[in-house]
């Protein structure tokens, strides 16, 4: 299905696409598990009323589905139009030698930033071991040529080692911080006036080193365009480590909850995340 995706990507516009998946694969969606967590993020965290929750659960459906496709389509060799905000701090910190940390969020389309913020400096995303086979070996095509490199999240933990090394060795690291993946210890926050949990890894991953943070999204802004804004996560390196971590998870979900002010139906958890 992934190849057969791909090919037809390679010669028809993306748009016949959309219009496919608006009308005969997003309407069944509406009647599984993840609808309910997304219409009660809309209903709950955002005030709206049923009929309002419900068309936003539609339309954050269809920009989930846009956001699968063009992965997809950039396999196939589409380009989208790409403008970069704060530009500059990621700039500044992969021109020096030192390693630092990039944090992400499961909003817009992260995975495209790595095929677009590039430097001399190796960069590393961690990646659900689970992915599909055809995915895996198209990321793989698409990092070949820009010094990226994927490091599998696996049971063993092995992946550990593998972030300990790219660090040492003054590279990017790139996580997830607004989800658990192995460890389940966690940090307090709040997030859209509501309490969450936040894994406490990646940040602890920075202050144990002392490292220099960033969080970047990718957020679509027109059919065939996106914006990347990266924006730093400041922190005390003189305060104790825990107050360290708050620090950086506070700054983390501001950011977050920024996001979510510009592009609120960009929200790709599709569990009760306020709950979990």
């Amino acid at each position: 299905m992934h190849r057969w995706l791909i090919a037809l990507l390679r010669v028809i516009d993306i748009r016949i696409i959309y219009i496919f998946m608006y009308v005969f694969v997003i309407p069944p969606c509406l009647f599984r598990p993840g609808f309910k967590p997304i219409y009660r993020y809309f209903r709950e965290r955002w005030g709206f009323g049923p009929i309002k929750a419900f068309l936003k659960t539609y339309q954050n459906h269809c920009l989930f589905g846009q956001v699968v496709v063009d992965r997809f389509a950039m396999y196939a060799g589409k380009h989208f139009h790409f403008n970069v905000e704060g530009y500059e701090h990621y700039h500044k910190l992969a021109s020096q030698p030192e390693a630092f940390i990039q944090l992400s969020s499961h909003i817009g389309n992260y995975e495209i930033a790595g095929y677009t913020l590039v430097s001399e400096k190796p960069f590393n995303a961690l990646v659900f071991f689970g992915e599909k086979e055809t995915v895996m070996e198209k990321r793989s095509d698409m990092f070949a040529d820009k010094n990226n490199h994927m490091i599998l999240v696996k049971e063993d933990m092995s992946h550990l080692f593998l972030i300990d090394e790219a660090l040492q060795k003054g590279e990017i690291v790139s996580m997830p911080a607004d989800r658990f993946f192995g460890s389940s210890k966690s940090t307090n926050a709040k997030l859209l006036g509501a309490d969450i949990k936040l894994p406490m890894g990646p940040f602890s991953v920075a202050t144990m080193r002392g490292l220099q943070v960033l969080a970047v999204n990718v957020m679509k802004s027109s059919t065939t365009g996106y914006t990347i804004y990266t924006t730093p996560i400041e922190y005390d390196p003189e305060a104790p480590r825990k107050k360290q971590i708050e620090q950086l998870a506070q700054g983390y979900v501001a950011e977050l909850e920024r996001m979510l002010r510009l592009y609120p139906t960009q929200w790709y958890n599709f569990f009760d995340y306020w709950k979990s």
